[in-house]
């Protein structure tokens, strides 16, 4: 009976030690790791639209040394975007271009002939370079290139229009809310350098003025 108690006991204990080494031995699982999330990359062509406000515009209408008061223009427009980024380190740089149906006026019986003198960019594009920096889906830039509209001008009873070229310079701030869509908004300075819009009699004008828009794009 002592040997059985014996064996028995030696055997409860090498089960023992065995297990505490399996124990032992057993490690737990490495905690699972976050996703990695890829960093927004800009290279691509890109399609949108756009919209928004000019205001605190300045056009004079001149007649050799005759030149009307101050006409402020203001409005509203909306149109179309198209362009192309490329992506470089965190620096960004493209080519946008825009044409958009525009409302850009104002007028001024201030030395004008009855009914007055009055300026009315009909359409306002631009085609111009961005320089951006990437903070992954934030990226804020500077723009500048050539502005394009159709301006007509009156004073009195002449009038005349005709598309003009022009130079704009501006910012803006774009945010990539999807792989493929991206929102913006834009500031845009512009100027229409005077130019002859009725020969007939020397009446000449110029246009500048700003723009505040905002656009959403589509990045294929």
């Amino acid at each position: 009976m002592k040997k059985i108690l014996l064996a028995t006991t030696l055997l409860a204990g090498a089960m023992a030690s065995a297990q505490a080494a399996d124990l032992a031995t057993r490690k737990s699982p490495p905690p699972a790791a976050l996703p990695v999330m890829a960093q927004y990359n800009w290279t691509g062509f890109y399609v949108g639209i756009q919209g928004g406000g000019g205001f605190g515009g300045d056009s004079r209408h001149r007649s050799g040394g005759a030149r009307s008061g101050q006409i402020e223009l203001g409005g509203g427009l909306v149109g179309a975007t198209l362009g192309y980024n490329h992506q470089i380190g965190n620096f960004v740089a493209g080519i946008e271009g825009d044409y958009a149906w525009a409302s850009l006026n104002g007028s001024t019986n201030a030395n004008c002939a009855a009914p007055g003198c009055k300026t009315d960019i009909r359409s306002f594009g631009t085609l111009r370079g961005r320089l951006g920096y990437s903070f992954d889906r934030i990226m804020p830039y500077v723009t500048g290139g050539l502005a394009i509209a159709d301006i007509k001008h009156s004073a009195g009873a002449f009038s005349g229009s005709d598309y003009r070229a022009g130079w704009t310079i501006g910012a803006g701030v774009e945010a990539a809310l999807t792989r493929n869509i991206s929102v913006k908004g834009e500031y845009l300075y512009y100027d229409f350098a005077r130019q002859t819009y009725n020969s007939g009699a020397a009446l000449g004008a110029n246009a500048n003025g700003h723009i505040l828009r905002a656009g959403v794009n589509y990045k294929f």
